[in-house]
């Protein structure tokens, strides 16, 4: 329950191992534990990029859920969507810079998903940012991706890191850009209180 803005079930998990969800949530003053679970995050045939990222989110969740069931789990996943094409975390250096090349000079969507699980309660709900970036030159396509930064990022990106001085707007919430949208978050524990 929230007392004062202050999170006061027995056990409130996050489900993710990003340890920028964690800074996010930690932030934003709530005291939690991590518990992480493998969830196949492949996307289904035709799966639209909302119902992916709600699908994904909620089975992190409720596979935590099943292992604690008397907390109270968040699950969460995020997505860059560009053209309709869901980009997730690239596979290699060469799978980076296709990405940041499709995302330089245009805008693109970043979506994530929110499930709030308890054993008698749930929601789901999906926030998006849009982002745009600036026209980037090939070369520095190739330093940015040099860099390292992109490689455990989905759409090859960190806002909060050197993709910073490439991007000229956003419009949507900010940390959801980073992997949680924390007013999001607050909303479904205030629901979830009933409040």
């Amino acid at each position: 329950m929230l007392k004062s803005g202050v999170l006061t079930t027995p056990i409130f998990v996050l489900a993710s191992a990003s340890p920028r969800r964690q800074e996010l949530l930690a932030a934003a003053g709530y005291t939690f534990t991590v518990r992480t679970a493998d969830v196949d995050e492949t996307p289904h045939p035709g799966e639209a990029p909302d119902a992916y990222v709600a699908r994904l989110a909620e089975a992190k969740a409720r596979a935590v859920l099943a292992a604690q069931p008397g907390a109270l789990v968040l699950g969460a996943d995020t997505t860059v969507v560009v053209d309709g094409d869901i980009l997730a975390k690239p596979e290699d250096a060469a799978d980076a810079a296709r990405m940041v090349g499709r995302l330089q000079g245009r805008a693109h969507e970043v979506l994530t998903g929110v499930a709030l699980v308890s054993a008698a309660w749930s929601r789901v709900a999906v926030a998006s940012t849009t982002v745009w970036f600036a026209p980037m030159s090939a070369a520095e396509v190739d330093a940015y991706v040099a860099s390292g930064e992109p490689m455990d990022k989905a759409g090859a990106y960190g806002i909060q890191g050197r993709a910073a001085r490439y991007v000229t707007r956003i419009e949507g919430s900010y940390s959801n850009v980073v992997g949680l949208p924390v007013a999001l978050v607050h909303a479904l524990l205030a629901e979830y209180q009933g409040g």
